[in-house]
C-alpha cells in the first residue's frame, strides 16, 4: 500500500517535505518488516531442542504455535539473512563513497569546493563534517558563470537539507524490503527537486538553473563517467528521464501543494509499527509459556 501512494502522492507534493516523509515513511515500513522477520527468527531458533535447553523453553510448545506452517519460521530465518546481507551492501556502499571522494583528490577552496581536474561532467554533494561540494573541470567548462552559480546552490542545498541522510534511509528501505525500492528511486528525484526549487529560490531565476541541468546533461553525454559513487550527480542522475522533468518544472512557476496527503504513508508506516509490536508482545507470551 505505500509504494501505491507514494506512485500517486510523489508529483502531487511539495518535493521537500514529501522527500522527507517518504523516505521515513519508507524506513518506518522496513523496520516493521524487519522486526516481523526478526520475531519468526527467533522462533525458529526456540524450536531447535539444544538451544531450547538452554534457556529452558519447550521446544515442542514453539512449535505447535506454528505447527500448520512450520516452514514460515524458517524461510524468515533465510530472509533475515538476506537482508542484513543487503542492508550491510548498502551502507558500506554509501561509507565507501565519501572514500572515494576523497581520494578523487583535487583543488580544494575555503567555501567548500573541491575542483577535480577530469574531462567528465560531473558535479555531486559529498556529506561529511564538513561536507563539501565536487565539481570537475569538466563541468566548469561547461557551463557559464550564472549556470556555475546555480550548480553550487543545488549541490550545497543537499548538504544543508540533509539530503544524503534521506537516500541512505531510502537505500537501506529498498534493501530491506526489494517492495521499498521503487520509494527510494521516488526519493532520489525529490530530493532533486527539493534542491533545485531551493537553488532557484537562492539565486532568483529559475531558467538559468533549468539551462545549468540541461547544459550539463547534454555536455556529459558521450564523455567519460567520473561517477558519482552514491550520491546524486547533477548531470547524471540515477533515475532515466529525470533531467527533462526536472527542467520542464523549473520553467514552470513553482506551486505550492498541499502536504497533508503525504501524512498517509506515514500513518500506515506508524500502524506497521504498532502491529509489529503486537506480534513482538505474543512472541514474548510465547517464550514465557514455553518456560512454564
Amino acid at each position: 500500500m505505500v509504494v501505491a501512494l507514494v506512485t500517486l502522492l510523489a508529483d502531487r507534493l511539495p518535493p521537500s517535505p514529501a522527500a522527507r516523509l517518504l523516505a521515513w515513511s519508507a524506513a518506518g515500513t522496513a523496520l516493521a518488516s524487519l522486526l516481523n522477520v526478526a520475531a519468526f527468527t527467533v522462533k525458529a531458533v526456540a524450536e531447535i531442542p539444544f538451544v531450547a535447553g538452554l534457556f529452558g523453553w519447550s521446544y515442542r510448545t514453539v512449535i505447535a504455535d506454528t505447527g500448520h506452517v512450520r516452514w514460515v519460521p524458517w524461510l524468515c530465518v533465510l530472509l533475515m539473512g538476506w537482508a542484513a546481507v543487503a542492508a550491510v551492501r548498502v551502507v558500506r556502499r554509501h561509507r565507501g563513497g565519501r572514500a572515494w571522494a576523497l581520494r578523487l583528490g583535487g583543488v580544494a577552496t575555503e567555501d567548500g569546493i573541491v575542483v577535480v581536474p577530469s574531462p567528465d561532467v560531473a558535479a555531486f554533494a559529498v556529506p561529511g563534517r564538513p561536507g563539501h561540494v565536487v565539481v570537475t573541470t569538466g563541468m566548469r567548462e561547461s557551463l557559464d558563470d550564472d549556470q556555475y552559480a546555480a550548480l553550487l546552490a543545488h549541490e550545497r542545498a543537499h548538504l544543508d537539507q540533509g539530503h544524503p541522510r534521506l537516500m541512505l534511509l531510502s537505500d537501506l528501505a529498498g534493501a530491506v524490503h526489494p517492495a521499498l525500492r521503487w520509494v527510494s528511486r521516488r526519493v532520489d528525484y525529490l530530493v532533486e527537486r527539493a534542491a533545485d526549487e531551493h537553488a532557484a529560490a537562492a539565486i532568483g531565476d529559475r531558467r538559468t538553473l533549468a539551462g545549468a541541468i540541461g547544459a550539463a546533461a547534454l555536455a556529459a553525454r558521450g564523455r567519460p563517467a567520473l561517477g558519482s559513487g552514491p550520491f546524486a550527480s547533477f548531470a547524471r542522475p540515477r533515475r532515466p528521464g529525470a533531467v527533462p522533468r526536472r527542467v520542464a518544472a523549473l520553467l514552470h512557476q513553482a506551486r505550492g501543494g498541499r502536504l497533508w496527503p503525504a501524512a498517509v504513508p506515514a500513518v500506515l508506516a506508524v500502524s506497521s509499527l504498532v502491529w509489529t509490536g503486537e506480534a513482538l508482545y505474543d512472541l514474548v507470551e510465547l517464550l514465557i509459556l514455553a518456560h512454564g
